[in-house]
């Protein structure tokens, strides 16, 4: 496996640094891995890392680059602080905002790879997968963990162009519980999974980890993504 930065140019010609894990021999798929407010750090470039070790080409755009370039933060009150303020500036920008530089992650992973792309996408990265599984093109599958803001009237009047799974957490404090089952009966078609455990139990940095949660997760979407891009 091979991993390192590259730049990607978005439809309107804004380059986007990128994340890419490139497995051994052909890839199997291509997953565009979208990050949390914390940056494309080192648990969102592992996570893409261990894609590409089960086969699949990993690509994840740094979408705070617009407002700020080389975001890498922790996982303290502090760096939750500064997160969460690039994830507000880039909710303000004009038109499309970043979904242009989503759009041309997954048109390289395509063109990089030969085959399906899938997208994952963690917290906001979450809503955003959600977002690129309604608004975006080439896409076979998306998987959203914690989507923070899916469960509000303008996510849940959008509908999914491809096959989607979700993840949500019971004890979120950011996702009410009955926001997620309200989700889930209006979208039928998308997987919905609610684990016992908190926001951001995927992450083996944050005190949330909870590694039953995140295993179950992480079984259920390798096998998601290889019922649809393999």
């Amino acid at each position: 496996m091979q991993s390192q930065w590259i730049t990607l140019e978005s439809s309107d010609g804004f380059l986007c640094p990128a994340w890419e894990a490139v497995p051994e021999g052909t890839p199997r798929g291509a997953v565009v891995v979208l990050q949390e407010i914390f940056g494309v750090n080192s648990h969102i470039r592992a996570v893409a890392e261990r894609f590409a070790a089960r086969g699949y080409l990993a690509v994840a755009p740094a979408l705070f680059t617009r407002v700020q370039p080389d975001v890498d933060l922790g996982y303290t009150p502090e760096d939750m602080q500064a997160g969460f303020a690039l994830k507000t500036s880039v909710d303000q920008l004009p038109g499309a905002g970043i979904l242009p530089d989503i759009q041309a992650a997954i048109d390289h992973a395509a063109a990089r790879s030969g085959a399906a792309v899938g997208i994952v996408g963690f917290c906001w990265g979450g809503l955003m997968a959600w977002q690129a599984a309604c608004e975006l093109t080439g896409l076979a599958a998306a998987v959203s963990y914690y989507g923070g803001g899916m469960t509000t009237s303008a996510e849940v009047a959008r509908q999914p162009r491809c096959p989607a799974l979700a993840h949500f957490a019971s004890q979120d404090q950011w996702i009410a519980l009955d926001g997620v089952q309200a989700f889930a009966a209006a979208h039928p078609e998308v997987q919905c999974h609610v684990y016992d455990a908190h926001h951001g139990f995927n992450c083996d940095q944050r005190g949330a980890y909870d590694e039953a949660a995140a295993v179950s997760a992480r079984n259920r979407t390798l096998a998601f993504f290889n019922q649809h891009l393999a």
